[in-house]
């Protein structure tokens, strides 16, 4: 995207400096993007923590609107989009693609697996009720074939899934 004149963020927590513009188009940062903000008193400790809300990053870039989002959070993804649909920043990403995974409930996701399945359940729905439709889905077989701990025939413990904003402008 970066080679077609698209701005391209990348966040990685790994990366060595704060920022690295790679090319005319790309970004790395050194930021993960996360369902809370550090806390004041660890953030004053720490003063280049690596996690933050997607608004936060808005706005500390100082951007208004993200065209596509593409995301792997290693099972922070449920959070995340909570975070998402909770402070209105859904209505500024154009285009979705999640990585989730199903092999644990994930970060700060907790209760029966009937609880844990109503709750992704409500989050994928949220997203359909403020407009956006899954476009594109993807199964990874060489994942385990696990859902909440369980070996299941056929199933991939990590799907790929593509929504578009149809109210994007």
């Amino acid at each position: 995207m970066a080679n077609n004149g698209c701005e391209v963020h990348r966040f990685d927590p790994s990366v060595k400096s704060a920022h690295i513009l790679e090319s005319q188009h790309l970004w790395y940062h050194r930021l993960s993007i996360d369902w809370r903000d550090p806390h004041p008193a660890v953030a004053a400790q720490k003063p280049h923590s690596n996690t933050r809300k997607l608004g936060s990053i808005l706005n500390e870039f100082g951007h208004h609107k993200i065209d596509v989002l593409k995301a792997d959070l290693e099972s922070a993804e449920w959070k995340v989009l909570e975070n998402l649909i909770l402070e209105d920043v859904l209505e500024q990403i154009g285009q979705l693609i999640f990585e989730i995974h199903l092999h644990w409930p994930g970060f700060e996701v907790s209760g029966s697996d009937s609880s844990v399945v109503r709750f992704w359940y409500s989050l994928l729905k949220e997203l359909e009720q403020k407009d956006f439709r899954l476009f594109y889905s993807y199964k990874d077989l060489s994942k385990p074939q696990l859902f909440l701990k369980k070996d299941i025939f056929n199933a991939s413990s990590c799907y790929t899934l593509s929504w578009v904003n149809t109210r994007w402008k």
